[in-house]
C-alpha cells in the first residue's frame, strides 16, 4: 500500500482544461479579458440560474471586497460577519475601514445563528450604529438558514453579502447558493469544488452592478483616450488563462459535487456505529450540500477520552491530512477586540471538530488507508 500524501482537498482536473488554455495562448489572449473570461461567466450564470450576472475576478476575497463597496460600506460603518469562517470573510471589512461585528453559529448548519443575529442588530441600533451589511457564509458547503436569516435582514433592511466561496453546487429548496443575497461570492481556489488555480467571482442581480464591478476591478479607468481615473480602482479581474481552466472545470462540476457527496457518505457509513462521533450532515431535505469538506465532531466523554487532536495526529502519522474546523474569528488575535454576539457554539465546534480528507479525486486505496487508521484509532474490528 502506498504511503503517498492524502490531501484534505486537492485540485482535480477534468481533462479539457488544457484545451481552453491552449486556445488562449494560440490567440494571444493572456490578459484579464478574452473569450474564456466571457465564456466562464456565461457558464456560471447558466449553472446558478436566477437570471444572475457573474463577474470573474482574481479571488473570492476580491469579490467580497467589491461586494462591500457595491453595498456602500465605508470607513466607520459596522458589518455583521459570521464568526466561524475563514478569515477571508472578515478581512475585506477591515480593507474598508469598517468594524466587524461577529456572530455565533447555530448547531444545525454551523452557520449564522438567527437569534444571535437579531440580538446583535437590535443592540447595535440601540447604540446608534445600524449595521450596513450582513456577511452570511455557507460553511463547508452547507447552506445557512436562508429563510430565517433573510427574514431578519428584510425586517431591519440590511443587505446580505452571501459568502458562497465553499458552496458552488449547493442549494436550498432547489435554489443554488450564491443567488440569495443582494450580492453573492464564489471561490475557485486550488482546494475548492472546481478551481482556476486562484480565482473567484461576484454574483449580482443586474447587469448594472456587474458592469460596476468590472469597472472597479480593472483599475476604474474612465472612458477616455488617455488613462483617466475618477474613482479608486483595483487589479481584481480574472485572466483569460485562469478562466480557461475554469471553463474546463465547469464541464466536470456536477461530477465533482457527486464525488464529494460520496466521500461524505463514506464517513456517514463508517461512523454510524462509532460511539461519540457525529458526521456534519444536512438538517433536512430542504438542504443540499456539496460537502466541499466532510467534517466530524468527537465527544471525548463518549469516545473514551479520544479527542479530535488525537485523531488528527494519528492521521498525520499515516501521511493523511486532516484539519481542525475554522477557528472562530472572535478568537483570532487580529479580531478578538471586536464585538461578538452569541454563546459558545462555534468555540465548542472548533474544540471538537475535524475536517476529514474530502477530495473528489480520492481513490479506493485512499479510502482504505483512511479506514485503516480509523479502525486502529477507534479499536474497530474490520
Amino acid at each position: 500500500m502506498s504511503n503517498q500524501k492524502i490531501w484534505l482537498s486537492s485540485p482535480h482536473m477534468g481533462g479539457t482544461e488544457q484545451n481552453y488554455v491552449n486556445e488562449a495562448f494560440e490567440s494571444n489572449w493572456v490578459a484579464p479579458l478574452g473569450p474564456n473570461v466571457t465564456g466562464f461567466e456565461q457558464d456560471l450564470e447558466k449553472f446558478i440560474g436566477q437570471d444572475s450576472h457573474v463577474g470573474a475576478l482574481s479571488s473570492g476575497t476580491a469579490a467580497l471586497h467589491l461586494g462591500l463597496i457595491l453595498l456602500g460600506v465605508k470607513a466607520g460603518d459596522e458589518v455583521i460577519c459570521q464568526s466561524m469562517t475563514f478569515s477571508a470573510s472578515a478581512n475585506p471589512i477591515m480593507y474598508q475601514g469598517a468594524t466587524p461585528i461577529f456572530i455565533d453559529s447555530e448547531k444545525e448548519t454551523w452557520n449564522l445563528c438567527p437569534i444571535a443575529l437579531e440580538e446583535a442588530i437590535t443592540d447595535r441600533i440601540s447604540k446608534g450604529k445600524k449595521p450596513k451589511a450582513i456577511i452570511a457564509v455557507h460553511l463547508y458547503g452547507m447552506p445557512y438558514k436562508v429563510d430565517e436569516i433573510h427574514a431578519i435582514a428584510k425586517k431591519y433592511e440590511i443587505p446580505v453579502l452571501e459568502d458562497s466561496a465553499e458552496a458552488l453546487g449547493s442549494h436550498y429548496k432547489n435554489q443554488k447558493c450564491g443567488t440569495f443575497g443582494e450580492i453573492g461570492v464564489l471561490s475557485f481556489n486550488g482546494n475548492k469544488i472546481i478551481t482556476t488555480s486562484g480565482g473567484g467571482a461576484i454574483v449580482t442581480k443586474n447587469k448594472e452592478s456587474k458592469d460596476k464591478v468590472i469597472f472597479l476591478s480593472t483599475q476604474a479607468r474612465d472612458n477616455a483616450p488617455h488613462y483617466q481615473h475618477s474613482e479608486v480602482g483595483y487589479n481584481y479581474r480574472m485572466s483569460n488563462i485562469c478562466a480557461g481552466i475554469g471553463r474546463g472545470q465547469m464541464e466536470v462540476l456536477e461530477d465533482h459535487v457527486g464525488l464529494r457527496r460520496k466521500m461524505h457518505e463514506f464517513y456517514k457509513d463508517y461512523f454510524k456505529d462509532v460511539e461519540g462521533v457525529t458526521v456534519f450532515s444536512e438538517p433536512d431535505s430542504n438542504y443540499f450540500s456539496n460537502h466541499w469538506l466532510s467534517a466530524i465532531v468527537l465527544d471525548p466523554s463518549k469516545t473514551g477520552g479520544k479527542t479530535r487532536e488525537d485523531l488528527r495526529l494519528a492521521l498525520e502519522q499515516a501521511n493523511i491530512e486532516s484539519r481542525p474546523l475554522w477557528k472562530p474569528m472572535h478568537l483570532q488575535p487580529v479580531f478578538e477586540s471586536y464585538p461578538y454576539y452569541g454563546k459558545n457554539v462555534s468555540e465548542k465546534l472548533f474544540d471538537d471538530g475535524l475536517c476529514m480528507p474530502s477530495g473528489s479525486n480520492l481513490t479506493e486505496e485512499d479510502k482504505n488507508r483512511i479506514r485503516t487508521v480509523l479502525n486502529q484509532f477507534f479499536n474497530k474490528k474490520i
